[in-house]
C-alpha cells in the first residue's frame, strides 16, 4: 500500500468528508426521527432522545419538490401540483423526502400511482441496495455510507456510518426518500440544475446524479479508511508491541458493514447501464456504465483492505506467539542459571555428620566461587544462543 505524506489525519478527513450527524438539506439541521446503524443495530432519535415521536407534518417531511422542463427549473409546487404540472409541459417532477412516515407516502403513492411494496420498503427502510420494476415504475434502494470522525482508531470506535435512499423513478416524476444518516441531495439538485443539458434528459438523469454522488462518498470514505488501516498498520509492526486484535476486530467489522453497502449495488448498476431503455435510455446508458466502474474499484479496495487486514490480525497473532516464546526462553535461562547455587546449597544442607569440605578453611569462599563462576558460565552459553 502506497503510503501517504504525514500531515494531520483528522484535518485531512474534516475537510474532506462530510460530518456523521449534520444534515445539508438547505442549510437546515434535522433531529426528529433521525437513525442511524452502528454495532450491527438501528438507533432512533426522537426528539433530542426523549419521549414519543412528534406527528410531522406533510410540510415537514417534503424537502424540496420542483417542475422541470427542458433542463431548466420551472416553479417549486406541493408534490400533487407539482406532479400535473409537468405532465402538462412534457417536463417532469423532482420531490424530495426525509423520513417521511406512512401516512406521507400514501399520499405521494395515491397521486404517482406507486406499488404498495415499494411504499411499504420506502417507509420500513433497513433495505439492501437493489432495483426493482413495478409497472411503469423503477423502485431503487441505495446504501450511503458517511465516516465517522475518530481522532485514533480504538476497539470501540465507530468508523462508518451507513443511511439509506429510495428513488422511485417514472417517466415524467422521481421520488427520493431519505433514512438515516444519509447526506442531503441539496448539492446534487444544485449540480445538476447547473447541468441543463444533462438534467434534459429527464428523471433517470436524477438517479443518474445520485448515484453518482452515493459512488463518489464511497471513494472518499474508503479513502478515510485507508488512513486507518495504515496507522492500524504501523502500530502493528511497531517495536512497541501491543494487544491490537480488539481494534483489528473492529475495523473487520466496519469493513463488514462498509461492503454490506457496495456489494449489492453492482447488479441495480449493472442494469441500468444496460438494461431498462424506457426509463434510461441508450444515452444515460453510458454514464451509468461510468458510475458502475467506479463502484468497481471501490469494491476492490475493499477487498485490498480487508485482505491486508487479515494478514495484520495473523501477523498480530504471530508477534504474541514469538513474544511468548521469548518470554518462556528467558524464563528458562533465569530458571537453569537460579538452579546452580540451589544445587551446590543443596548438597550442604544434607547434614551429614561426615562432610569434610565443612571443616576446611577455604572451604566457603571455594563454594561460592564455583557456584558464581558456573553461573557466569551459563549466563554467557544463554547470551551467545540469543537466550537473554
Amino acid at each position: 500500500m502506497t503510503k501517504r505524506p504525514t500531515t494531520d489525519e483528522p484535518t485531512r478527513r474534516a475537510a474532506r468528508l462530510p460530518h456523521r450527524r449534520r444534515d445539508e438539506t438547505d442549510g437546515a439541521r434535522r433531529t426528529i426521527g433521525r437513525q442511524w446503524r452502528r454495532g450491527g443495530k438501528w438507533h432512533t432519535l426522537d426528539d433530542g432522545g426523549t419521549g414519543p415521536r412528534p406527528h410531522r407534518d406533510f410540510t415537514d417531511v417534503v424537502v424540496d419538490c420542483a417542475v422541470y422542463d427542458k433542463g431548466h427549473r420551472l416553479a417549486s409546487l406541493p408534490p400533487q401540483e407539482a406532479l400535473a404540472q409537468a405532465r402538462q409541459c412534457g417536463g417532469f417532477a423532482w420531490i424530495g423526502l426525509h423520513q417521511p412516515e406512512a401516512e406521507h407516502l400514501e399520499e405521494i403513492a395515491e397521486a404517482f400511482g406507486l406499488h404498495p411494496l415499494a411504499v411499504e420498503d420506502a417507509v420500513q427502510a433497513h433495505q439492501r441496495p437493489k432495483l426493482e420494476r413495478y409497472g411503469d415504475t423503477l423502485f431503487m434502494v441505495l446504501k450511503t455510507i458517511v465516516f465517522v470522525e475518530h481522532e485514533k482508531l480504538t476497539a470501540t470506535s465507530e468508523v462508518v456510518d451507513t443511511g439509506e435512499l429510495m428513488i422511485f423513478l417514472g417517466a415524467d416524476f422521481v421520488v427520493v426518500v431519505r433514512h438515516g444518516s444519509a447526506p442531503g441531495l441539496a448539492r446534487v439538485r444544485r449540480a445538476l440544475e447547473g447541468r441543463p443539458e444533462m438534467l434534459a434528459h429527464g428523471p433517470a438523469a436524477v438517479v443518474h446524479a445520485i448515484a453518482d454522488q452515493v459512488v463518489d462518498d464511497y471513494l472518499d470514505v474508503a479513502d478515510a479508511v485507508e488512513l486507518d488501516v495504515e496507522e492500524l498498520e504501523s502500530d502493528v509492526f511497531s517495536a512497541i508491541h501491543g494487544d491490537d486484535a480488539e481494534r483489528i476486530y473492529q475495523l473487520k467489522r466496519e469493513l463488514i458493514e462498509f461492503k454490506r453497502a457496495v456489494n449489492p449495488m453492482a447488479r441495480p448498476l449493472q442494469r441500468l447501464s444496460e438494461e431498462e431503455p424506457e426509463l434510461v435510455g441508450p444515452e444515460l446508458n453510458r454514464y451509468f456504465r461510468d458510475v458502475a466502474d467506479h463502484l468497481s474499484h471501490v469494491r476492490e479496495r475493499l477487498v485490498s483492505y480487508s485482505e491486508l487486514v487479515d494478514g495484520l490480525l495473523s501477523a498480530n497473532l504471530s508477534q504474541l506467539t514469538v513474544q511468548q516464546n521469548v518470554d518462556m526462553r528467558r524464563i528458562s535461562a533465569a530458571a537453569a542459571i537460579l538452579a546452580i547455587p540451589t544445587m551446590i546449597a543443596g548438597f550442604y544442607g544434607m547434614n551429614f555428620r561426615h562432610m569434610p569440605e565443612l571443616h576446611w578453611e577455604y572451604g566457603y569462599p571455594i563454594m561460592m566461587g564455583v557456584t558464581a563462576a558456573l553461573s557466569w558460565l551459563c549466563y554467557r552459553l544463554f547470551r551467545k544462543y540469543g537466550w537473554l
